[in-house]
């Protein structure tokens, strides 16, 4: 999305704190007088693998850490590793926090440049279906402790807070087929209005995407300026009759655009 103008997919990750680790007690000895410090060492998760499926929840898919359990791909799963890489923690000689803004960023970089070569398709074919791109790092202590991975993984959300199945390898999954193409269950200025996968029960379907131009989000006014002649030829162009048809625009919202999702979306009827 990753679009996701939803997303996700904003999905940009804030940065994780971990919980202080609980003290460890310890009883003295009856044997000697003073007792010699315990120490604890941090376990190290396996490194992830790439093409590996794993069934996750919305909530663990947007966490900067990694959750949910990993499964053969043959088994359900919502999201499939495509790229596994080596995080950079060193800038100009200094060890930076890998929850930091600038090691987040570049890992979000990363990941989202890569995703269409996985799922295949054009940028805009990606950006009209509910396929996205999630990711994770190391906690901060396991960073500490020496693990230099992050992880990107594909998703597909069946609507807003959900994730689809995904088949059992995601490679090509928007270039080969419309399943998880993005439709609506109402027009988008409906209270009504969900996302869902066009393999689900719609009324509407997004039909192109325009790219909105400016520093500053847009207004109301400024984007249906921007989208209107796009948003009436995509519409026509699949009516049945080029005299009488609708279309629908639908602008991002600010956390969208500040997430870094610069088009808006044109929706016409199913």
């Amino acid at each position: 999305m990753r679009p996701i103008a939803v997303l996700l997919l904003a999905i940009v990750l804030a940065g994780c704190t971990d919980p202080a680790p609980p003290v460890p007690s310890s009883s003295p000895s009856p044997s000697a007088s003073s007792s010699e410090p315990s120490t604890t060492a941090t376990s190290l998760p396996p490194r992830p693998v790439r093409n590996g499926c794993h069934r996750l929840s919305y909530r663990q898919a947007v966490a900067p850490v990694v959750g949910g359990t990993d499964v053969s791909c043959r088994k359900p799963h919502t999201s499939q590793t495509y790229k596994v890489g080596r995080l950079s923690l060193l800038s100009d000689g200094h060890l930076l926090a890998v929850d930091s803004p600038s090691v987040q960023d570049a890992v979000a970089t990363s990941c989202t440049s890569l995703l269409g070569a996985h799922v295949g398709g054009s940028p805009e074919d990606l950006r009209l279906s509910m396929v996205q791109a999630v990711w994770f790092t190391p906690s901060v202590e396991e960073a500490a402790a020496g693990a230099d991975w992050f992880r990107c993984d594909v998703v597909a959300l069946a609507s807003d807070g959900r994730l689809a199945p995904l088949p059992r390898s995601s490679a090509g999954l928007v270039g080969s087929s419309s399943r998880f193409a993005m439709c609506g269950t109402a027009t988008p200025d409906a209270a009504s209005h969900r996302r869902v996968t066009c393999s689900a029960k719609h009324s509407w379907v997004a039909v192109a995407t325009v790219a909105l131009t400016g520093k500053s989000y847009p207004s109301a006014v400024e984007a249906s300026t921007q989208m209107e002649s796009a948003c009436r030829a995509a519409a026509r162009s699949r009516a049945d009759d080029p005299l009488d048809f609708t279309w629908s625009e639908e602008r991002p919202s600010r956390a969208q655009w500040d997430a870094g999702q610069h088009h808006g979306i044109c929706w016409a009827p199913a």
